[in-house]
Parts: structure tokens; sequence; C-alpha cells
């Protein structure tokens, strides 16, 4: 058995991390599973963020998270907010295609997918597109996020 045992929380209900703390104290990390609710399970004391759009925006999923957990919440909030309709990307059923549309924008991944899912084509693929060129056209420029101490990362 690992040495810190993790929960991935994906109800969508945040509430589920304090009744999880009240139930289990330490026993369990307890991890976000819910891109959407990242920021909002981190601030109710889940220990990390099992992400999909990490793939394509490691930077500001590293930097919420570090900032959430270092108490620079305004800093958090600013990326966070700007984040959001990308985050959303990964609450659909195609969220694959979606990601991996998004990684192929920002220039670290290809379209490519396996079937039975098929690549995105037609107005799908242009309405997804213009999600991610708009949040590409406003990026924000990031708080040095790197020199927080990884001693804040709980797992």
């Amino acid at each position: 058995m690992p040495e810190h045992p993790a929960v991935k929380e994906s109800t969508r209900d945040i509430s589920n991390i304090t009744r999880m703390r009240n139930a289990f104290g330490d026993r369990f990390k307890l991890l976000c599973g819910v891109d959407t609710l990242a920021m909002e399970e981190l601030l109710m004391g889940a220990d990390g963020w099992v992400g999909g759009l990490v793939c394509a925006f490691p930077e500001e999923t590293v930097a919420v998270y570090r900032l959430v957990k270092a108490g620079r919440i305004e800093e958090a909030l600013k990326i966070y907010r700007w984040f959001l309709p990308l985050l959303e990307l990964d609450i659909h059923a195609k969220l694959v295609q979606y990601i991996k549309l998004a990684e192929v924008q920002v220039g670290l991944g290809s379209e490519y997918v396996r079937a039975p899912r098929l690549t995105l084509v037609g107005k799908e693929r242009e309405r997804i597109l213009k999600v991610i060129n708009d949040a590409l056209a406003i990026r924000p420029a990031l708080p040095d996020y790197k020199a927080i101490s990884a001693e804040l990362q709980s797992i």
C-alpha cells in the first residue's frame, strides 16, 4: 500500500472534501478530479489536482496549485478566471479531443485519437478552436510561482 493513499474526488460536490476530512482526517490525500472545481477544492483542503488541461497548460496548472497552497489567492484567482473556459473543455464527453486540440494550439501534442474517438471536424472544431484561441490571445503573464517552495506540494 502506498505511503499516502489518495482519493480522487470527482462528484462535483466540493463539500465532499470537508466530509472526507471530517471522516478520515489526513489518512488519505484528497485530489480534485474536476478541472472546473480545482481552485475551489484546493481552498477547501484538497491536497492536489488530477488535471486534464495540464497537458496543454502545465505552467498555469502548477501556478494555480502553488499559489493557492501558498495563500496567494488573488494571484491564483486571476489565472483561474482566465483558465476556466479552457478547463470547461475537460467536462465534456469529447474531452480527449478537446484537450488534444488545445495541445496542438500550444505546440505540445497532436490531434491524433484512437478509435472509437474521432478527430474533431467542422463547426464543432471551429467552436473549440475559438475557445482555445480566444484564451491564448489574452493569456496572462504568470507571477513567479516557481519560487514557491516545492515543499508545498502535497503529492
